[in-house]
């Protein structure tokens, strides 16, 4: 009888740590994010959430450990070279580029290929306008007076177009009305069902886990839960500290 290989994790996290100097904000936390699995990453503030985006997109360094992108370790590249090989970080705060107009926006991050490749360019933008009508309504709009629940769907979309692989999203509910929040959770949902892996790092545990496949809780950098979100919310304890 052939055994059968174990599937490679798309996203797979190992043992990392990292620092702020002699502050230690994660102390060797692991984690995977399988294809086409929305997986999240629940705590409090100060938790180590947004730590570990940084460390996976590269903005900050590890101590120790190791980050894998189907099997391949991406520790020591540089930032711009992780979101080449498919890891695109949608921060906190959008950090959209509030001088330029909407599609502007998504031109400059689709910079890779745009000139190259002019016709996954125009079926990529399609792809974004038809999650986003709004903002194909709004093309030629200066980003910075957007509001602010068009300007979350203007930094997911231009992380979209680049056609990356596993989209890490940080706080998108954050300072938005929850009419807003819903219609956001909706869109990363209906972004899941095209197949897009997402990394997700909200603090509305509720409706986080309503679209995630895992769930991951951390507490002053370390993981002290993993599981389905069935199972989360069968552990009182953790119900309790987490869902209210």
């Amino acid at each position: 009888m052939s055994m059968k290989t174990p599937s490679v994790p798309l996203l797979d996290i190992r043992d990392i740590s990292v620092q702020y100097g002699k502050i230690t904000a994660l102390k060797g936390i692991s984690l995977h994010v399988d294809k086409g699995q929305i997986v999240s990453l629940l705590g409090a503030n100060g938790a180590g959430k947004t730590t570990t985006l940084n460390a996976i997109s590269g903005v900050i360094p590890l101590v120790s450990g190791d980050i894998f992108l189907e099997g391949e370790s991406v520790k020591s590249v540089e930032t711009h070279i992780i979101t080449r090989k498919g890891i695109v970080h949608v921060p906190e705060g959008r950090r959209i580029f509030v001088d330029l107009d909407v599609e502007e926006n998504l031109r400059v991050a689709s910079y890779i290929y745009q000139r190259k490749r002019p016709a996954e360019f125009k079926e990529r933008l399609e792809y974004v306008y038809s999650l986003f009508p709004i903002l194909s309504t709004r093309k030629n709009q200066i980003a910075g007076t957007l509001s602010g629940g068009e300007q979350q769907m203007l930094a997911i979309g231009r992380a979209l177009i680049t056609g990356g692989k596993v989209l890490l999203l940080d706080e998108p509910s954050m300072g938005l009305a929850p009419i807003i929040v819903e219609e956001i959770f909706a869109i990363i949902q209906k972004v899941a069902d095209s197949g897009q892996t997402i990394l997700l790092v909200e603090q509305n545990a509720m409706m986080a886990m309503e679209i995630s496949n895992y769930c991951y809780v951390l507490e002053t950098g370390l993981v002290t839960y993993e599981g389905t979100p069935e199972a989360l919310k069968s552990q009182k304890d953790i119900a309790s500290a987490y869902l209210g």
